[in-house]
């Protein structure tokens, strides 16, 4: 039952992203990609990563998502706006793509394994076994990051000030 779930997500996720590129609505092709986005979350679920599918949704469906929809409001696209391009670049463009996908094919193949190891451990992608090695393993490494963002909003502040005098 799990594997036909799991292959139904897989399904979803990879029909609304194909969708989301070929749609000529920008704002359709933002929808099916926050549907992509939750299926891979269904996915992360079902791999037993419910701290990963929580962060996906957060970052990617809940922040990136609004980002996405305010530049497009921004921008205002319409048809008459948009330049015309030859068909030489789109027989271009598809030539590129087939190659990527040939290229793609050639190296996961024989690659791919979807039965589970017998050995592994069905708390893997929980948050308390990631919080035990985050604080003791990578404690020095967290708090760099940490120093670093702080870094990075004081800049972006200082930046974002325009009455600055130096």
């Amino acid at each position: 039952m799990a594997l036909y779930v799991f292959l139904t997500l897989a399904v979803v996720s990879v029909v609304f992203s194909l969708l989301m590129v070929f749609t000529k609505n920008p704002v359709h092709s933002v929808i099916y990609l926050i549907i992509t986005f939750f299926s891979i979350a269904g996915q992360y679920v079902m791999l037993n990563a419910q701290f990963l599918a929580v962060v996906h949704i957060i970052v990617y469906a809940g922040a990136i998502m609004v980002l996405f929809l305010f530049v497009l409001m921004l921008l205002n696209l319409n048809a008459a706006a948009e330049p015309t391009q030859s068909r030489l670049w789109k027989l271009g463009a598809g030539i590129a793509a087939g190659m990527l996908f040939v290229t793609l094919v050639g190296a996961l193949k024989g690659s791919i394994q979807v039965d589970t190891p017998p050995n592994a451990d069905g708390h893997v992608g929980l948050v308390e076994n990631l919080g035990k090695v985050l604080f003791t393993d990578f404690v020095v490494p967290f708090e760099i990051a940490g120093i670093l963002f702080l870094a990075a909003m004081v800049g972006a502040v200082l930046v974002g000030k325009r009455d600055l005098k130096v």
